[in-house]
């Protein structure tokens, strides 16, 4: 008995000990970190956001969609943005990440800051800024970014494959891929919404029109007359055409995605998989009623998602170019 009652304590001390150590190092991160090195850094990144997405508003989405692949794989370490050398592959060049597009929001975002404030903002916390202001400045909401994240050194193709949650995962895999990451099942159905901006290509969801068990039939948990709508614009082996996620609404952050999904007009399999959970059921119903808690709900997740696995203090580094280690 006392043999148990010690390895209990053992493990709640350990657990509390890894909470303890996750939770410092979140607490590396700040609101204002960089309010005395460089004040007007968060007004130099959006001034450089803002003349880009004025001028072409289908950035917002690959950026926002850039940050979230860069804090799935490794951590939230700029490490999407490193190119590829002679001797190394880097996420960027990996099949999820083909479609991403924006770095020259980035880059020029890191010039500018290198000009009033050289080297002191890293371009992991770039990323998690621009993130926000592509929201905002699709009529979405606007949140606090806690800032002072430090650029990782390592970048490889394999981590991507290994580590993005693709769009034909079902609940079960995509509840198993956020958990890995510390984030909740909501932070699951929140994020998930990040889906009302942008495209997609055809190939990723044709196999629910085309094929889908073999025997030529479609997705049955898809609207057939979404089905047949979509096989108008999409054929087999289609892999050049794009769609928009959210028709009619793809350039606007708002809750349509809930009401697309609600009505089996999701996309990808892994919007579809929100009907078959409870809990994520649950949030999808909500966000369609007047008491959508959507807006509020996506800052929080987004902080949640900016915490996976940051550098601070002494780790990493604060790279002079965004796409090359120092």
């Amino acid at each position: 008995m006392a043999a148990q009652k010690l390895l209990s304590l053992l493990v709640f001390q350990l657990a509390l000990v890894a909470f303890i150590l996750d939770v410092a190092n979140a607490q590396g991160l700040k609101i204002g970190f960089y309010k005395n090195t460089c004040p007007q850094a968060e007004e130099i990144v959006k001034k450089a956001a803002a003349s880009f997405i004025s001028r072409a508003p289908s950035l917002a989405a690959p950026l926002l969609r850039m940050h979230f692949h860069d804090c799935f794989v490794r951590g939230c370490d700029g490490s999407v943005l490193l190119n590829s050398t002679s001797s190394n592959q880097t996420e960027k060049d990996a099949f999820p990440n083909l479609s991403l597009r924006g770095y020259q929001v980035i880059d020029a975002a890191k010039d500018a800051l290198e000009k009033k404030c050289p080297g002191v903002v890293s371009c992991a916390d770039i990323l998690a800024l621009v993130a926000r202001d592509a929201v905002s400045m699709m009529n979405g909401p606007y949140w606090q970014v806690p800032t002072g994240r430090r650029d990782g050194r390592v970048s490889q193709l394999q981590d991507a494959l290994n580590n993005l949650p693709a769009p034909t995962f079902g609940i079960s895999a995509l509840k198993s891929s956020f958990a890995a990451k510390g984030l909740s099942v909501k932070d699951l159905a929140v994020l998930s919404g990040g889906h009302t901006l942008g495209m997609s290509h055809c190939s990723s969801f044709t196999n629910r029109l085309y094929n889908f068990t073999g025997k030529n039939d479609a997705d049955p948990s898809m609207d057939p007359n979404y089905v047949a709508q979509l096989k108008t614009k999409c054929k087999p082996n289609d892999a050049t055409t794009i769609v928009e996620m959210d028709p009619g609404s793809a350039k606007t952050f708002d809750v349509d995605y809930y009401t697309l999904v609600s009505k089996r007009r999701g996309l990808f399999q892994s919007d579809a998989a929100l009907l078959t959970d409870s809990t994520t059921n649950a949030y999808v119903q909500l966000q369609r009623t007047s008491k959508s808690t959507f807006a509020k709900d996506f800052g929080v997740s987004m902080v949640n998602m900016g915490n996976i696995g940051v550098l601070t203090g002494n780790s990493g580094e604060i790279r002079k170019k965004c796409y090359l280690v120092n």
